[in-house]
C-alpha cells in the first residue's frame, strides 16, 4: 500500500469530560465577569471616588441615584449647559447627571429651575418652593491665605482666563445670553468677585478684617441663603479657587 493509499487519519475525538470540564470553566469565566461588573457598581459608591455636585432639588444620594433614569432632560434645558453626565468609571453614577462647579457653575438665577421641572421621575424634586430642597450644598472659604480680598488686594483683568469655557448670564450685558468668562474683564479696587457675581440675594457678603477704616482687608463670609450653586468657586481667580462648595452640606452642619 502506498501512501497515496492509505485511509485519512481522523482527528481524535475529544473526551467527553475535556468538553465538559471546557464548559464549566467557560461558564464560571463568564459569571465572574458579570458579578464582577455588578460589584464595580457599588466600589466607588463604597470608597466615594466620586462624589459629585448634583443639581438643584436631587433627593438624598441612595435614592437619586435609583431614581434617576438617566434620561438628560436636565442637560437639555440648563441654560449654561451646567450639567455633565456621570463616566464610566463612576459605578452606579454612569449616565447620573452632576455640576462640575469649578468647570462650570449652575446659573442658579435660571427662570423655575429648569432642570427641576424637567425631571420626570422625582430624582431632582419638584417642590421648589422650599429652599432646602433645592440646595446642592454650601460655600466654604477652603484657602483664606490665597484670597484676594484677605489680603486686600483689586483683581484687573478675566476671572479665568482662555482656554477656560465656562459661562455666566451678566445681567447689564444681556440677560438670556450667556458670556465666556475669558471675554468678560474686570477692574476691582478689592476682589468681590465671589460676592459681585453670586446668583443668590444674601448668600455671600465681604466683611471688613479689622475696625481700622483704612484696612482694605475683606473677608467672605457664607450665609443661611447660599445653596451651593458654586458660582463663588467658577469666578474665583486664584488657582486652585479659594472658596469651594462642600456637597450636600447643608446649614448647621458640623
Amino acid at each position: 500500500m502506498t501512501e497515496h493509499d492509505a485511509p485519512p487519519k481522523v482527528a481524535p475525538t475529544p473526551h467527553p469530560n475535556n468538553k465538559t470540564r471546557r464548559m464549566v470553566m467557560r461558564s464560571i469565566a463568564m459569571g465572574g465577569a458579570v458579578v464582577g461588573a455588578s460589584l464595580f457598581g457599588f466600589f466607588p459608591v463604597l470608597r466615594k471616588w466620586t462624589p459629585r455636585l448634583r443639581p438643584p432639588g436631587a433627593i438624598d444620594e441612595a435614592d437619586f441615584l435609583a431614581a434617576c433614569i438617566k434620561c438628560g432632560q436636565c442637560v437639555q434645558v440648563c441654560p449654561v449647559k451646567a450639567i455633565e453626565l456621570g463616566d464610566l468609571d463612576e459605578g452606579f453614577g454612569v449616565g447620573v447627571p452632576y455640576v462640575p462647579a469649578r468647570a462650570q457653575a449652575c446659573d442658579f438665577s435660571c427662570d423655575a429651575v429648569q432642570c427641576v421641572l424637567a425631571c420626570p421621575t422625582g430624582a431632582l424634586s419638584h417642590k421648589i418652593s422650599k429652599k432646602e430642597e433645592v440646595r446642592m450644598g454650601l460655600a466654604r472659604l477652603d484657602r483664606p491665605n490665597a484670597c484676594l480680598a484677605r489680603k486686600g488686594e483689586g483683581f484687573k483683568g478675566v476671572a479665568r482666563p482662555a482656554p477656560f469655557k465656562g459661562v455666566h448670564r451678566y445681567p447689564e450685558i444681556d440677560r438670556w445670553k450667556p458670556v465666556k468668562l475669558a471675554e468678560y474683564k474686570y477692574d476691582l479696587a478689592v476682589c468681590d468677585l465671589c460676592v459681585r457675581e453670586c446668583p443668590v440675594q444674601g448668600a455671600i457678603t465681604l466683611e471688613p478684617m479689622s475696625a481700622d477704616p483704612a484696612d482694605k482687608r475683606r473677608t467672605p463670609v457664607v450665609h443661611q441663603p447660599c445653596v451651593g450653586c458654586g458660582m463663588c468657586e467658577m469666578i474665583c481667580p486664584t488657582e486652585p479657587a479659594s472658596i469651594v462648595v462642600d456637597i450636600r452640606r447643608k446649614w448647621g452642619d458640623a
